[in-house]
């Protein structure tokens, strides 16, 4: 399963950092609780400070359980160390069912 991750910043200079320092640091650490980071982009409307993340799950993780294990883990304290994480206003989950044929879709 793949969930696309939507947030919404409070200021271009919060986005950039979290765009910058924090979310490459959860390509390293989500891996070990069997989620891969497919990829993030900042949006590109002015204004919007926005980051969405695609994220991969293996098949025997359940999203909402992974949700609670990562929050509560010393690797996303680790991450976010440094970041006021009040700048987050906003943030949207997707859960993704792959399409035959999308060139994003696991074999």
């Amino acid at each position: 399963m793949d969930q696309l991750k939507i947030y919404t910043l409070r200021t271009e200079e919060a986005l950039q950092r979290y765009a910058t320092v924090h979310w490459p640091r959860h390509v390293t650490s989500m891996p070990s609780f069997g989620v891969t980071v497919r990829g993030f982009w900042t949006d590109h409307q002015a204004g919007a400070h926005r980051l969405i993340a695609l994220l991969s799950f293996e098949e025997s993780v359940d999203p909402d359980e992974f949700f609670t294990a990562y929050v509560a883990s010393p690797e996303l304290a680790a991450d976010m160390q440094g970041f006021d994480t009040s700048d987050i206003l906003d943030v949207e989950d997707l859960l993704l069912d792959p399409v035959a044929g999308s060139p994003l879709t696991r074999k």
